[in-house]
């Protein structure tokens, strides 16, 4: 017997058709496992109404990256009379993820006068700190918690929830002297020597 003469399996009508059949079965099998993987893995992993962990809140949902990890401790914002904005939140919270937009709203006309520095409860200990200069000092235990200290480290705000963009607004400009939102929507100083024209005209 030679080579020639033996069998080729591929040729063979009968091998052919169990060639292709063998086929369609893994085909099918391999169709069913990934259907019943797509089907066991939950439709959206972040979503900004449920309490589940998706990661950072202030990327995902505000879309600023930057504001986790702070850049600066609230020790050095005090020593460098700076105002603080201190944020109390926790990745897993509705309130902290709908909260993180007005967070980063504040961010843009104040980011540079003031420090952020969102804290995540999660990182505090039990025990409540006794230093001011310390974020725990000022953790109530309850989030979104929003503290707004002032250049000489005086507490201006402290609001648990969710806090309005206008009202942490009007906190700052009373810290930074500017003008109410009423008069101006645009961050203006007062002027020291306004001249009210109804009283000069007498």
């Amino acid at each position: 017997m030679t080579f020639d003469s033996l069998p080729v399996l591929s040729q063979h009508p009968t091998n052919r058709y169990s060639y292709k059949r063998l086929i369609a079965q893994c085909l099918v099998t391999l169709i069913a496992v990934l259907g019943c993987l797509l089907l066991s893995t939950p439709s959206a992993l972040a979503e900004l109404n449920d309490d589940h962990f998706d990661g950072n809140i202030f990327a995902l949902y505000a879309g600023n990256g930057s504001l986790v990890p702070p850049r600066v401790t609230l020790a050095d914002s005090i020593k460098a009379h700076k105002p603080a904005l201190l944020v109390f939140y926790i990745d897993d919270s509705k309130d902290c993820k709908q909260f993180s937009t007005v967070v980063s709203q504040l961010q843009a006309p104040y980011g540079r006068a003031a420090s952020f520095i969102p804290i995540s409860a999660d990182t505090l200990y039990d025990k409540p700190s006794d230093d001011p200069m310390k974020p725990g000092y000022y953790y109530e235990g309850l989030v979104p918690q929003t503290v707004l200290i002032d250049q000489e480290g005086e507490v201006r705000l402290n609001e648990t929830g969710q806090v309005s963009y206008e009202k942490v607004d009007d906190v700052f400009r009373e810290v930074f002297d500017l003008l109410p939102r009423s008069e101006s929507l645009d961050l203006k100083r007062r002027s020291v020597n306004e001249i009210n024209t109804e009283l000069s005209q007498d």
